[in-house]
């Protein structure tokens, strides 16, 4: 092969050697990149259309639930709240056979869409009075959260319990969105 064959021969394949490079660095890095990100993509939005799918189909439920909270919470005025978390708390210890110490309620403004009432309680009874007091207040459909339960012995036999708890009752201030006026009850 002659000299001058093999120079145009390397300069051929120097060419085609460089050009390869910028074809993966200017067309197939970026396609690729690009490929990759729209995969990543692909995949968040098919799970975003998985959940808000498991949102519609459970929409009956969440409805249901929310309006079973909405009938729960306490009433709209502070006041009236109040004294409706304050008789459910006397209904409870007279079912439950503890005796009240103090009741301590005070009003808290927490957000524009809801406000809470919260209540320390003292009390004293026996273990079975203490635990179905507790019960009571668990299972009782009110919109009350217990926050704090603080039970110490009152005597040596462990027969007479003190009993401390904060409870917090729901007030929701927002607007009903299907009949556009406050939630009442």
């Amino acid at each position: 092969m002659k000299l001058e064959n093999r120079q145009t021969l390397l300069a051929i394949l120097a060419g085609a050697a460089v050009a390869l490079f910028a074809a993966d660095k200017l067309v197939l890095t970026p396609l690729a990149n690009g490929w990759s990100a729209r995969s990543k993509s692909i995949a968040e939005l098919s799970a975003k259309v998985r959940d808000a799918r498991g949102l519609v189909d459970r929409g009956p439920s969440l409805r249901s639930h929310w309006d079973q909270m909405r009938a729960n919470a306490l009433t709209n005025d502070a006041s009236q709240a109040e004294q409706q978390l304050l008789n459910a708390i006397y209904r409870w210890s007279q079912d439950s056979r503890v005796t009240l110490v103090s009741v301590s309620p005070q009003s808290k403004h927490d957000a524009d869409d809801y406000s809470t009432v919260e209540c320390r309680v003292e009390a004293a009874g026996t273990i079975n009075a203490v635990t179905s007091f507790l019960y009571d207040l668990e299972k009782d459909p009110m919109a009350v959260k217990l926050q704090m339960v603080e039970v110490t012995a009152r005597d040596n036999d462990g027969q007479q319990f003190a009993l401390g708890l904060q409870v917090s009752g729901l007030l929701l201030t927002t607007a009903d969105t299907r009949t556009g006026g406050a939630v009442r009850r």
